[in-house]
């Protein structure tokens, strides 16, 4: 894997897009000062996730978008393109070339592609572990930066050599899987005691269905007696009325019986 192609535009001193290609060997970046050999160091560094303002020799990260000159007014985006040979597949991707793309708005909004499909920071991280490149790695190392890493602590210096012997990956894997258990842990823990909870509310809801269930078979029976109650009344009632219609016909014969007498005497 080799740095195949770099594209710049409105970063920092370079306000035209420009496109510097690189061969497999060694090349060496030459030019009087101030003519931007640090400005393209910055940009690896930034195109490959720093977000030190302080690393990439700034105040704030507005400060990598071309500010503007008394010729030329300043730019409101700043963007940079690395395409990296991976014929050899180091990086972990399918693809002969990558092209890892960040940009950066005024507004403070950013943007990452890695082969022109939009993806996240993590995604870019990702992507350079244990590679030597990405914002941790000693790909790119600055003056004094080699001072630095032997006066530091052991455990940073240990870290250093983690990622350059490729452990580094496996240990943030590792640590990445942990804190996955750990929150598996606890939303077990919130499950039981919801499982607890519930099994507490069980019982009572289980007489309140078995009440229920009494209640509906009290009702059906309570309608069944009413009912058999109503229909009883009507058939009392049709005999009460079948004995008047009988009374009521003996009346009417003893009427008629009557009328027949008194015309005989009269």
């Amino acid at each position: 894997m080799y740095l195949k192609k770099l594209e710049i535009q409105g970063f920092k001193s370079f306000a035209d897009k420009i496109s510097l290609e690189f061969g497999s060997g060694i090349t060496s970046v030459v030019g009087p000062n101030g003519s931007g050999k640090s400005n393209i160091a910055d940009a690896i560094r930034w195109v490959l996730g720093e977000q030190s303002i302080k690393t990439l020799r700034g105040s704030k990260m507005e400060d990598v978008i071309f500010a503007g000159t008394e010729q030329r007014k300043p730019l409101g985006f700043s963007e940079v393109s690395i395409t990296l040979d991976n014929s050899d597949g180091v990086l972990p991707v399918d693809y002969s070339e990558v092209t890892v793309t960040r940009r950066v708005f005024r507004s403070g909004e950013s943007e990452y592609y890695i082969n022109k499909t939009l993806c996240r920071l993590k995604d870019i991280n990702e992507l350079f572990l244990d590679t030597g490149l990405g914002k941790d790695g000693y790909s790119v190392i600055s003056q004094g930066k080699i001072d630095e890493i032997l006066s530091t602590k052991s455990e940073d210096r240990r870290r250093i050599f983690e990622e350059a012997s490729g452990v580094m990956k496996y240990k943030v894997r590792r640590q990445e899987a942990e804190k996955k258990l750990e929150l598996t842990k606890q939303n077990l823990l919130r499950i039981k005691d919801i499982s607890s909870e519930l099994e507490a509310q069980l019982e009572p809801l289980k007489k309140s269905s078995e009440d229920a269930k009494k209640y509906l078979s009290l009702r059906e029976k309570l309608k069944e007696l009413e009912v058999n109650v109503f229909i009883d009344s009507i058939t009392k009632l049709k005999e009460k009325v079948k004995e008047f219609d009988s009374q009521l016909d003996s009346i009417k014969d003893d009427i008629s019986s009557t009328r027949q007498k008194l015309e005989i005497f009269t």
